[in-house]
């Protein structure tokens, strides 16, 4: 026999229903049933076991929590959350080499860190200009928090500088810039 049994149907239901629903056990189920693949795709596309469980958990977590977002009528549960699943491990797999080029990049010093996306070429330029106007200190700092999507904790890690010190560079770089940039934007109007 290749089909489900009512039964089985029935149980599947359930535990669709009750995950849409927010139900603690409904997560559970969904977690106990499709647990296996979705980490083999998590796995797949991440090649670390600790980082693929990772992306099972917030993506499952993430669906459950927002669980309006699945449609039945476009496909199974079991599709949608692989194709999430595999879409966070893409997600995570780009951020991670975009850390690690900013990264790089600030330990080389020979650049600039920063990457933006502002389609104005003029106000690029602007940005570009008073980022590196900045002294090298609150700019490398400012670079691996903002660019480098890091807390101010694992900057001041990196950096090997106390906390306090890093929350003060930022501080003085944001109203810097801030100032950089009001200036320039109220000259140029």
């Amino acid at each position: 026999m290749y089909g489900r049994t009512g039964t089985e149907q029935r149980d599947d239901d359930r535990m669709v229903a009750d995950f849409l629903a927010g139900k603690r056990s409904g997560l559970e189920s969904v977690y106990r049933a499709y647990g296996t693949p979705l980490y083999s795709v998590a796995r797949q596309v991440l090649g670390n076991d600790e980082d693929a469980q990772d992306c099972v958990h917030d993506a499952l977590l993430r669906v459950w929590q927002r669980s309006q977002s699945y449609r039945p009528e476009r496909g199974s549960l079991r599709s949608y959350l692989l194709a999430c699943v595999r879409n966070e491990a893409i997600t995570r797999m780009r951020n991670a080499a975009r850390h690690l080029r900013v990264e790089e990049r600030a330990a080389r010093g020979d650049r600039p860190a920063y990457e933006f996306e502002v389609s104005d070429s003029a106000e690029r330029e602007r940005l570009r200009r008073a980022l590196e106007a900045l002294p090298a200190e609150q700019r490398a700092a400012l670079e691996l928090a903002y660019f480098g999507h890091l807390t101010q904790v694992q900057v001041a890690q990196r950096l090997g500088v106390p906390l306090g010190t890093i929350k003060s560079r930022l501080s003085l770089a944001l109203r810097k810039l801030n100032a950089a940039l009001s200036e320039k934007g109220a000259g140029a109007r």
